[in-house]
């Protein structure tokens, strides 16, 4: 398998990003991750999308650190540090899937807070509804498990015709438009980093293709089974999303109406676009931990 590896080089001296990558062998990739806090720490899953990498979550790792969690922040295959696939082809939902899941079985993970956004929750629903004895709670920002049932805004097939056609496909301004606040140049030079040649960035282009919208997609059979499982998810389930995404800032309804976890929760819309973490990270970990709190009185305050 022809593997590319982003030069380390690339990554020094980002802004307000200093952790060390640990990495871990998944079906013979290098697939990296970030983790902060104590090891018998509650555990906090990050869940990046696209076309980002764990640098989004750089805001709410320190606070969730700092309250006592054990915090990771992987990077998908095809992402930040982790190895990359040189063709459209080489990836699909199901690599994605596995991929996601052999990495959680190696770190040992359990009775996780999930917090997902983007293609986050494409892959950490399926995941929660596939291994709901895994996940304690449940918080959606910005994202959904689709099944191919219903349609999808013109604005995601414009989206998904970009990601693949585009002669260039220039990430951290993609990042910047989804977000309500103005990114620096060293911000986005940080979402831009993992992608030294065009040839890097095939899994970012593959992301918008590989979301089910019709019952005929490869991947409807085993989301719609998740998302029947997760009909069954009665641990707290949460959605905080940014209420300036056009594509996802409603999805947050369908959601609550078919979790049972998400009755009574405090769930909200924010002031933010589709990158909720680059608007609103140091408010998201806060209602984080006091969801956790609220649940496991024994977190260190």
């Amino acid at each position: 398998m022809d593997v590319l590896r982003t030069p380390e080089a690339r990554f020094a001296a980002l802004p307000d990003f200093a952790f060390e990558p640990r990495y871990t062998e998944v079906d013979g990739l290098r697939m990296a991750h970030v983790e902060a806090g104590p090891a018998d720490g509650p555990v906090v899953l990050l869940l990046h999308g696209e076309p980002t990498w764990s640098y989004l979550y750089r805001h709410m790792i320190p606070p969730l650190a700092e309250a006592g969690m054990r915090v990771l922040a992987p990077d998908l295959i095809g992402f930040g540090r982790s190895d990359k696939l040189p063709r459209v082809a080489d990836y699909s939902y199901q690599r994605h899937a596995d991929w996601l899941w052999h990495w959680v079985e190696q770190q040992g993970l359990s009775d996780i807070t999930l917090f997902c956004q983007d293609w986050g929750s494409l892959l950490g629903l399926r995941l929660a509804g596939e291994h709901p004895e895994r996940f304690a709670r449940i918080v959606v920002g910005n994202g959904m498990l689709p099944t191919g049932d219903h349609g999808v805004p013109a604005a995601f097939h414009l989206w998904r015709a970009f990601a693949l056609y585009t002669p260039v496909f220039p990430t951290g301004r993609i990042v910047d438009f989804g977000s309500a606040r103005k990114l620096s140049p060293a911000e986005r030079a940080a979402y831009d980093a993992p992608f030294p040649a065009a040839r890097y960035q095939a899994g970012a282009r593959a992301f918008p293709a590989l979301v089910p919208t019709t019952p005929k997609d490869p991947a409807v059979p085993a989301n719609r089974a998740a998302w029947q499982a997760l009909g069954n998810f009665h641990k707290p389930f949460v959605t905080l999303f940014g209420a300036g995404d056009p594509i996802l800032g409603k999805a947050d309804r369908a959601l609550q109406r078919h979790v049972p976890g998400a009755a009574g929760q405090p769930h909200d819309r924010l002031r933010g676009g589709h990158f909720i973490q680059e608007d609103q990270g140091p408010e998201l970990a806060r209602r984080m931990i006091a969801l956790i709190r609220r649940d496991a009185p024994e977190v260190a305050r």
